[in-house]
């Protein structure tokens, strides 16, 4: 999996391409704990678009960084979820839990 972070004003949008597994936690916990750790970001988005695969552990690696994003007090908001990525947000019932878009 590939992950980019770009600051676009207060905004934080961590772009994850590629399969979203186990594999990619570590990577994925930097970016986010850097996205989260700027005082000068408000919102962290999680750009889902190139995304083709998502298990159960990277569905859990979404809730860490929702109790993270919390703690922090930043807004924190899912986008562009498709196909598969979309259905396995939508059976986890994710949409009660976050914003997506």
């Amino acid at each position: 999996m590939q992950i980019t972070m770009k600051a676009e004003g207060k905004r934080a949008v961590v772009r994850l391409s590629g399969r979203f597994d186990f594999s990619a936690h570590r990577e994925f916990r930097a970016s986010i704990d850097a996205a989260l750790q700027n005082p000068e970001l408000g919102e962290v988005v999680a750009d889902l678009a190139g995304v083709d695969y998502i298990d159960s552990s990277a569905l859990g690696m979404l809730l860490m960084l929702r109790e993270k994003a919390n703690g922090a007090k930043k807004k924190l908001v899912l986008a562009n979820p498709r196909g598969v990525v979309k259905q396995a947000l939508d059976i986890a019932h994710f949409e009660k839990l976050f914003s997506i878009v």
